[in-house]
């Protein structure tokens, strides 16, 4: 990895974002963290991979999470997430965030829903890292994709053909998501989300945040952030994305930005385009 992003606190702290040019939906990523915290983001997709060294610690649908050296790491779309070391080293991991419609497209099976965030199975985990090693490195296009079959064959022991109940979003609560997507710059007002929700103000807060594990401000603020990846994997200017997203200007976009996905804006803009 050439340099390290100028927010980092610590000199090992770095991470890197790649996109296959010939396969929309797909973004691999590849860190070493050891001081940095990761603020609640979502990936808008299955974020699949594995723990090279050192342990994490994250948040994930309302629990607290360990994932050791030889972990599987599984999330589902649209669930916030942070992320922070918990051994003194930090610890070294890759992940693949892939698009909903890639994996049925990839796996044939419509919603899959994987069971478990964290497993601890070193064989299959160092298969995982292998293989996303081998999808960060190669320049086929068949190859690549020949790959990502492979690596989704390596978590189908975890997966499921539907979401589980208990903690799905309820419909009213998925209007209010739609809401913030479709108003991602404006200043939103809790008794606006609330009317949308069709609930009293307080009632609404009280039961997003037990859906969710967030409040509506994080929540929105994660919206904004992932749009702003999107926008800024397009080439648009970070000044503009900021403006478009709903931020005050560059500078609270790259702050916001490096605490979400460990890069600034700029810095990903040029791994994911180049």
């Amino acid at each position: 990895m050439q340099g390290v992003p100028e927010h980092f606190d610590h000199p090992l702290d770095r991470a890197q974002f790649r996109r296959p040019a010939h396969r929309a939906g797909i973004e691999l990523y590849r860190a070493h963290i050891v001081r940095h915290a990761f603020e609640p983001h979502t990936h808008e997709a299955y974020g699949l991979g594995a723990i090279e060294t050192g342990v994490e610690r994250f948040r994930y649908r309302g629990s607290d999470h360990l994932a050791p050296q030889d972990s599987r790491v599984m999330m589902n779309p649209d669930v916030l997430h942070t992320g922070r070391a918990e051994t003194d080293g930090g610890w070294r991991y890759r992940m693949a965030y892939l698009d909903a419609d890639v994996v049925e497209a990839v796996t044939g099976q419509r919603g899959l829903w994987f069971r478990d965030a964290v497993e601890h199975d070193p064989a299959r985990a160092r298969r995982v890292t292998a293989l996303l090693e081998a999808l960060w490195r190669t320049t086929e296009p068949l190859a690549f994709d020949g790959l990502l079959l492979d690596l989704l064959d390596a978590f189908s022991d975890q997966s499921r053909a539907a979401r589980p109940a208990g903690r799905e979003a309820a419909p009213r609560f998925g209007r209010v998501i739609e809401y913030l997507r479709d108003h991602l710059a404006r200043r939103l007002t809790l008794d606006e989300l609330a009317a949308v929700a069709d609930l009293s103000p307080f009632h609404f807060l009280r039961a997003f945040r037990t859906q969710y594990d967030a409040t509506p401000q994080q929540m929105l603020m994660a919206l904004r952030l992932f749009e702003a990846k999107r926008r800024l994997a397009e080439g648009i200017a970070p000044a503009q994305v900021a403006a478009e997203v709903g931020l005050s200007d560059q500078a609270h976009l790259t702050r916001a930005f490096a605490q979400r996905y460990g890069v600034t804006p700029a810095r990903y803009q040029r791994q994911v385009r180049s």
